[in-house]
């Protein structure tokens, strides 16, 4: 989320010190996250060698390969020529990373649903007690731990509409990233069914019968569908996204905006409940890696009955 809050995504396993090699992971039917595999990534993509993961760092260049090993190590497959839609961004080369889990349906595969989060943050900033990383762990290295973890969920899947998996960058410079994906997608006559959109998962909730609270809750029926989906209270709405309109300051509106379907942010933190936004204290051992994988685990099969439901349930009110 720009400015205020932000609500999304970060990549896979931590493999030595600064290594962008493949975690060479396998998958079954079985899998579940583990607090464990969901550190590994955010202590990866936080770490202070990737000193922040600014748009066209040298650290989100390594970044963007960590993930791209991944979903090469899944057997996810590029969307497009190659796993980087490149664009420029104030003369320099910036790349959300897509992969692609195709349908089984023939006659639904055509619909897709987006799993997202950003994995850029900003870099260094004015220090405080000497340091000076914005190392980004919750966000958003917390929601695309979320993203690789889910496409490890899927990889050994059939569903039957499609799965996009999406890393975007420069969140932090104002959507540029899903500004930029949504309209070359729109201009292929690309059918989005909905957007689950990961941002700031890494701590709970205080004192809520929910774990997480979907953005523009009532733009659509999505949370309630997710609710029925997952047999319990799991989504609920949050105040504080109302008060500051995150709805619109995370890469779900891009999508909203551009194909007019539901796409929405998930998220666990608000700001009652996490005090290091944009600071250099949004560091690793500050999220709750258990309250992740649990979350994650939640959310997963919930997905997956959005991929095969035969019919399209979930549905935009009007506003």
């Amino acid at each position: 989320m720009k400015k205020l809050l932000v609500l999304m995504l970060a990549p896979f396993l931590f493999v030595g010190v600064l290594s962008c090699k493949s975690s060479g992971v396998t998958t079954s039917e079985n899998y579940t996250v583990s607090a464990d595999e969901v550190k590994a990534i955010v202590s990866f993509l936080a770490s202070d060698e990737l000193k922040g993961r600014d748009t066209g760092s040298e650290g989100i260049h390594t970044a963007a390969t960590y993930i791209e090993n991944e979903f090469k190590a899944l057997g996810i497959k590029p969307y497009f020529d190659n796993y980087r839609d490149t664009f420029k961004m104030q003369g320099v080369d910036a790349f959300n990373v897509v992969g692609y889990i195709e349908g089984s349906d023939p006659s639904l595969k055509d619909e897709f649903i987006i799993i997202g989060a950003h994995y850029d943050h900003i870099g260094e900033i004015a220090a405080v007690e000497g340091d000076v990383i914005a190392n980004g762990a919750n966000d958003n290295a917390a929601g695309t731990s979320a993203v690789l973890t889910l496409a490890k969920y899927f990889a050994n899947r059939n569903t039957k509409r499609s799965l996009l998996f999406v890393a975007f960058t420069a969140e932090e410079k104002g959507l540029l990233g899903s500004k930029h994906l949504a309209n070359r997608l729109k201009g292929t006559g690309f059918n989005l069914y909905t957007m689950f959109n990961l941002e700031m998962i890494g701590v709970p909730l205080n004192n809520t019968e929910h774990q997480a609270f979907l953005t523009g809750y009532d733009y659509s029926n999505l949370a309630a569908v997710m609710n029925n989906y997952a047999g319990k209270k799991l989504i609920g709405s949050s105040e504080v996204a109302k008060k500051y309109s995150l709805f619109k300051r995370s890469d779900n509106y891009p999508f909203y905006e551009t194909f007019k379907v539901p796409a929405h942010t998930v998220s666990s933190c608000d700001l009652t409940n996490f005090d290091y936004y944009h600071h250099v204290h949004d560091e690793i051992d500050k999220l709750d890696y258990t309250f992740m994988a649990n979350l994650i685990n939640a959310l997963a099969p919930v997905i997956e009955k959005t991929a095969n439901a035969t019919t399209k349930e979930i549905e935009l009110h009007e506003n």
